[in-house]
């Protein structure tokens, strides 16, 4: 069952949201060279509660962290260790704020470059990582009451596999997001059958719109060294990039700008 939020459930959420994107842009900011995963992650918690929130996926049962890191190969559910990042390193840093009594959920990649050297292929990267940006605002744009959530799946889909060479994830989606973090309806990367047969978009859905997808082959596998941590199956980078959306009357609210 699809939870829809009142205007004023809507607003809480935004300031949660609020509270989300901007320990997240400070937590990419401090993602450079020598910087470990650890170090984001209790970064990233220190500053949810200053500002008055709860760290969201500490609520997840099982999860004793406050951000996903997932560097490099890792695509997503990454426990942050004590890895140290390294020029020409992708970190993908997904992160969840839990306040008012509503989830909000946000995911960023981001390349670590130094001011001294030279990435290899780094034009190579940059390009894949634009590509996952194109999609995801592609996406949130076709947020609309009205629409369909495979008008989402559809135009991230495109952008990924049809403008790049690039393949979207399909074991791994986005959600609805609010009083749970991961709620109904699914929200998928890519479209199968007619859109026409996808969940019809209506105002007060909340959504947390991801773009999942690899340089390589979409396969994913567990590492087997936990039981969160998937990477991809040919070793090939992975990017994440997503943001919570409200569906309204009029154009996408995003609450994760």
């Amino acid at each position: 069952m699809i939870d829809i939020k009142t205007p004023e459930e809507i607003k809480v959420m935004q300031h949660g949201g609020k509270i989300l994107s901007e320990v997240m842009w400070e937590v990419c900011r401090a993602a450079k060279p020598g910087v470990s995963e650890l170090e984001l992650d209790e970064m990233a918690e220190k500053l949810i509660r200053q500002k008055g929130g709860e760290p969201g996926f500490m609520k997840v049962p099982g999860y004793h962290h406050t951000i996903c890191a997932c560097t490099n190969d890792v695509v997503v559910h990454g426990i942050p260790t004590n890895y140290r990042l390294k020029e020409g390193d992708i970190i993908d840093i997904d992160m969840g704020v839990f306040y008012g009594g509503f989830h909000t959920d946000m995911c960023e990649t981001v390349k670590i470059k130094s001011q001294n050297a030279k990435i290899k292929n780094e034009i190579q990267i940059d390009d894949f990582l634009a590509a996952g940006k194109r999609a995801l605002n592609a996406g949130i744009k076709q947020a609309k009451a009205g629409n369909r959530i495979g008008h989402i799946s559809q135009v991230i889909q495109q952008i990924v596999e049809k403008e790049n060479d690039y393949s979207v994830v399909r074991s791994l989606i986005g959600h609805g997001v609010g009083r749970e973090l991961h709620e109904e309806p699914e929200v998928p990367g890519y479209l199968e059958g007619s859109i026409e047969k996808t969940q019809l978009l209506k105002p007060g859905m909340t959504i947390a719109i991801e773009v999942i997808y690899n340089m390589g082959k979409q396969a994913v596998v567990y590492l087997g060294t936990d039981e969160w941590t998937i990477v991809s199956k040919d070793g090939s980078l992975s990017a994440v990039f997503e943001r919570s959306v409200a569906i309204t009357e009029g154009e996408p609210l995003i609450l994760t700008p």
